[in-house]
């Protein structure tokens, strides 16, 4: 594991006050939810998964960290949007994350061009995608602009709806 890989797994481990991702794509190609995908677009029921990330978000926000994800989504939404709302983000808010959605249909915010993590309102993990959404990499910012980490985050902070007020109102139709 490099110097940097190892750095960015200490940032996930040990962070003590918060952790914030921004998802921007639409559609994510992650090999480990290819299974997952097919079935729920084959109608399926959901199988019962035991993910070492909840147990580690468990950990962290049973010692009293903040963990909080904004989904922007646009309309229609793709089907893994779709998979993510039912048979993931549920999981992971039971699992002490908060999740929040902005719909971004007709607004169009000004937010960066990358996903990101944000740790402690000090650390910043890039983390770029290819068009089709595989994954390409994650790299630890080396003195980022932190207010403009702040500012993004606190604008789709801001105009994101928890999820349940998102399903039970906007809802995921589209």
């Amino acid at each position: 594991m490099s110097s940097g890989a190892e750095r960015i797994a200490a940032l996930f481990r040990d962070f003590t006050t918060s952790a914030f991702r921004l998802e921007l794509r639409q559609t994510y190609k992650i090999p480990e939810e290819q299974e997952r995908l097919a079935g729920y677009l084959a109608g399926k029921p959901k199988p019962i998964v035991d993910a070492p990330w909840r147990r580690a978000v468990k950990a962290k926000t049973g010692a009293g960290a903040s963990m909080l994800r904004a989904k922007v989504v646009r309309r229609p939404l793709t089907d893994y949007t779709r998979f993510l709302m039912a048979w993931g983000i549920p999981d992971n808010i039971e699992a002490g994350e908060q999740y929040r959605i902005v719909d971004d249909t007709d607004r169009r915010l000004d937010l960066p061009d990358h996903d990101f993590w944000f740790f402690d309102d000090e650390y910043v993990v890039r983390l770029d995608f290819a068009s089709d959404g595989t994954f390409l990499g994650r790299d630890l910012v080396e003195d980022p602009d932190l207010g403009r980490y702040r500012a993004w985050r606190d604008e789709v902070s801001s105009h994101g709806v928890p999820f349940g007020e998102w399903t039970a109102g906007a809802g995921p139709a589209g």
